[in-house]
């Protein structure tokens, strides 16, 4: 009987010191909560490194084209090159070329060249430096 006991409390204490560690490799397992905080961070590495600059490239062109005047010169998504001549709530009026204007979508510019009156001091400054 007493070398049962030996073996059950060998068993018991066994199994103590053992918790928490993978039998098959005898290596710690992790707590439940690592893999939240990897895949955390994973997210957060993708949507700074993909998502945000798209973003932002997004809200810049969108600026730019609220802030389009007549006068600015502008290619649309499909190549046209043309001079704003009127801006209109959601259109502009382009000239593209003598006696040829056309109203296009505003969503549809996708470059703006401001005119030379419409630069900043700092760039002038820039300029007069270089």
């Amino acid at each position: 009987m007493p070398d049962s006991i030996a073996i059950f409390f060998a068993q018991v204490t066994n199994a103590a010191s053992t918790a928490g560690v993978d039998p098959a490799t005898q290596a710690p397992q992790q707590p439940w909560w690592v893999m939240f905080v990897i895949y955390g961070l994973l997210f957060v590495m993708l949507y700074f490194a993909f998502f945000r600059p798209q973003s932002l490239a997004k809200k810049k062109q969108e600026e730019a084209i609220k802030s389009a005047k007549t006068g600015d010169k502008i290619v649309t998504s499909s190549g046209i090159h043309g001079v704003i001549t009127n801006v209109k709530d959601s259109t502009v009026i382009v000239k593209v070329a003598d006696n040829v204007k056309l109203e296009l979508e505003k969503s549809h510019i996708d470059k703006i060249t401001r005119s030379d009156s419409s630069t900043s001091d700092s760039d002038k400054l820039a300029v007069t430096k270089a």
